[in-house]
């Protein structure tokens, strides 16, 4: 079944239409942006997420915010504000800011933000199914929901599955947003990639069960020793399977990568509300009064990853080496 878009553009209106992905698999809504306020709000309230997702709309947020003459400075603050990890939303906004004021160009820029994205994306999905086999667990959504491509780390569980090289896929529930649960399995379903969904703190026992031959997930930022950051949870992973002897790579653009960053200790970490703990939906479980601690992403040490998955191939340590000539 064919991949499904978080968005698409309606140039004639001056709309930029998202998926809500907060609603995903029971109920699929559709909502509109018309201004860079509109997509910086729905960056920071996860209508839309994953990095290479965040930065396609923060290009057409840009588009809106000239199409409704905003004030392009404010608009591009508060898009670079929405959230603070992912280093694809400062990127594509980077791309934008040389056609402020001329109309033809911003579009045509953010087009090519997007195309950057699938062509990107398609490479990933082929230099990542080729070191996945056997069964593969993964966490969060990296597929085209994430991307608005192909997806990073499930395009190449995709691929890997359509070369015959993958067999099966564990889904983590990824709390506290439950992306894996509501979104991971949703897309491998379309996709027709046999999956079975386990809660977060059940991969240590799949892997001690010899049930994991690989694990594979995306990243939001990755600094130039190869630190990276990626959704709460990742981290734990890497240290399990670094344990089993189970290789762990992160598929990922070079886009992703932070010349600025010299290691991962560098990374701002965004810190979200604790109701996404406290509660279920509607249904309050810890009363609102009860502490949190919600960091919405981890850092997994370089020394901890097998290979990262990039357009340009697989990119194996000494990373700070690897990641340089990546970006040359």
């Amino acid at each position: 079944m064919s991949r499904a878009r978080p968005f698409r553009f309606d140039r004639r209106e001056g709309v930029f239409h998202l998926l809500d992905q907060r609603l995903l698999p029971m109920q699929e809504r559709w909502i509109q942006a018309r201004s860079a306020a509109d997509a910086a709000d729905a960056i920071r309230t996860m209508v839309v997420r994953g990095a290479p997702a965040i930065g396609v709309t923060a290009a057409y947020g840009m588009v809106l915010a000239q199409l409704s003459g905003e004030d392009l400075p404010a608009a591009d603050h508060g898009l670079r504000g929405s959230r603070p990890t992912a280093v694809n939303l400062s990127h594509a906004l980077d791309a934008m800011r040389p056609h402020w004021g001329d109309e033809r160009a911003m579009l045509r820029a953010a087009e090519e933000v997007w195309t950057e994205v699938e062509l990107t994306e398609r490479a990933i999905g082929l230099h990542g199914a080729a070191v996945l086999r056997g069964q593969v667990l993964t966490h969060c959504n990296t597929g085209p929901l994430a991307t608005g491509g192909y997806g990073t780390a499930l395009g190449a569980i995709v691929e890997a599955f359509r070369q015959g090289r993958v067999r099966h896929v564990w889904v983590d529930e990824t709390r506290p947003y439950m992306q894996g649960t509501r979104l991971t399995t949703w897309e491998l379903s379309r996709f027709g990639v046999p999956f079975t969904l386990i809660t977060d703190s059940t991969a240590a026992w799949m892997m001690s069960q010899g049930q994991v031959d690989a694990v594979i997930l995306g990243a939001d930022r990755m600094a130039m020793n190869g630190d990276f950051a990626n959704k709460i949870g990742s981290y734990g992973l890497a240290v399990l399977a670094r344990y089993h002897g189970i290789s762990f790579y992160t598929a990922l653009p070079t886009s992703t990568v932070d010349p600025q960053l010299r290691t991962g200790a560098d990374i701002p970490i965004e810190q979200r509300d604790g109701d996404e703990l406290r509660c279920v939906g509607p249904h309050r479980l810890a009363s609102a009064d009860v502490p949190v601690a919600n960091p919405a992403f981890d850092v997994t040490p370089h020394h901890l990853i097998t290979g990262v998955v990039t357009e340009r191939g697989v990119l194996y340590p000494p990373f700070d080496e690897a990641l340089r000539g990546a970006l040359d």
